[in-house]
């Protein structure tokens, strides 16, 4: 496992991998930090029934780079890091495995500051405060944004109407057809979004009661899981886990978009997005599509603290930064997911400049 993990984190330019244990009260966890060039490292702690070891620490180290180009592409000052729980957050997770999480971000004194993920919820966050200090997404009465689900689905579906008008020419989604992935918090709010501006949608979601809330609430057609690609649609919308655009769902797709919240869809970044691009398929760069939470919930750390109107605005920016992707991408010849890449280092280049100066 050493040889992989380590050489990854080196062609990448991590600065620290940390594993974490508590065996009295089940805690099995990994905090990777990429980057604190901007900030301290921050992302949200991931709780999920990961097959080993192995792919829980590289799904946390590849969430941790993201989180730093997120961050950068998002104008915020803050750097890369992510964690995430192995377990079942349904079965194993207790107040004092969250407290023992809570103790070891609070060893770190600063360097990483985390908040709500997959698998975990504000509630949570609040039992984690009790331990440190260093989270981002808390509740309101705790001093926090609270609920960031409705500001990163906006911000997702700004990044499809950018991608809608570099396909039609128009932004306007009346009509267009949407295949929608994942009904969670983000998904859950993001078709509510669609279907106000006149899309028409189909949806999947492992959760059945999920799927039949959405039915009955919309009228929207459902599939199974796994048909989810095969679908006759303008736009695929993935809002569930990562790596699921890869070689193998790549060939089904009939959509002209890809956009959604969905973290890391790529399975292999430059090969998929290079595939993407073979097909003619336009697509939203997902850590600067899903940055909309982020957004909200680190404006508190802004001059004069949280300012709902302000921080909502730059969420809706998210459809000027995803034509600004588009924008480098056409002048350089390059894929669009290097185009965000070169956004967001520039940034990171500059600001890395000023503070030497200063």
């Amino acid at each position: 496992m050493d040889a992989p993990v380590l050489d990854y984190m080196r062609r990448y330019k991590f600065k620290k991998l940390v594993l974490c244990n508590d065996t009295d009260v089940g805690l099995r966890a990994v905090i990777a930090i990429h980057s604190t060039a901007l900030g301290p490292a921050t992302g949200g702690t991931r709780m999920w029934t990961y097959a080993s070891e192995e792919e829980a620490i590289m799904d946390a180290l590849r969430l941790a780079r993201g989180m730093t180009y997120k961050y950068a592409a998002a104008g915020v000052d803050m750097g890369g890091g992510k964690a995430v729980i192995i377990g079942d957050p349904k079965k194993d997770k207790s107040e004092a495995l969250l407290r023992a999480f809570g103790r070891m971000v609070d060893q770190l004194g600063g360097e990483f500051q985390t908040g709500e993920d997959v698998g975990t919820t504000l509630e949570d966050m609040e039992v984690i405060y009790s331990e440190t200090d260093h989270l981002v997404t808390l509740p309101e009465h705790c001093g926090g944004a609270g609920d960031i689900a409705p500001a990163t689905a906006l911000g997702s579906v700004e990044a499809t109407r950018a991608c809608a008008a570099r396909a039609w020419g128009s932004p306007e989604l009346k009509g267009r057809r949407v295949a929608l992935q994942g009904l969670g918090a983000v998904g859950g709010n993001a078709l509510a979004m669609l279907i106000e501006h006149g899309a028409e949608v189909v949806v999947c979601d492992p959760d059945e009661q999920k799927v039949a809330r959405a039915v009955e609430s919309y009228g929207v057609s459902s599939v199974a899981p796994a048909d989810i690609y095969d679908q006759d649609v303008d736009v695929f919308a993935p809002y569930a886990l990562g790596g699921i655009i890869n070689p193998e769902t790549i060939p089904r797709l009939k959509a002209k978009i890809v956009a959604g919240s969905a973290n890391n869809i790529f399975a292999d970044e430059e090969r998929d997005a290079a595939a993407l691009d073979a097909r003619g398929i336009i697509y939203a760069v997902d850590y600067v599509a899903n940055s909309g939470g982020t957004i909200l919930d680190t404006d508190r750390f802004r001059k004069g603290g949280l300012q709902r109107a302000r921080a909502m605005a730059n969420v809706r920016r998210i459809f000027e930064r995803t034509e600004e992707v588009f924008a480098i991408a056409d002048r350089d010849r390059i894929s669009a997911y290097l185009a965000a890449n070169r956004m967001a280092e520039a940034r990171i280049e500059v600001l890395d400049h000023v503070r030497l100066l200063g």
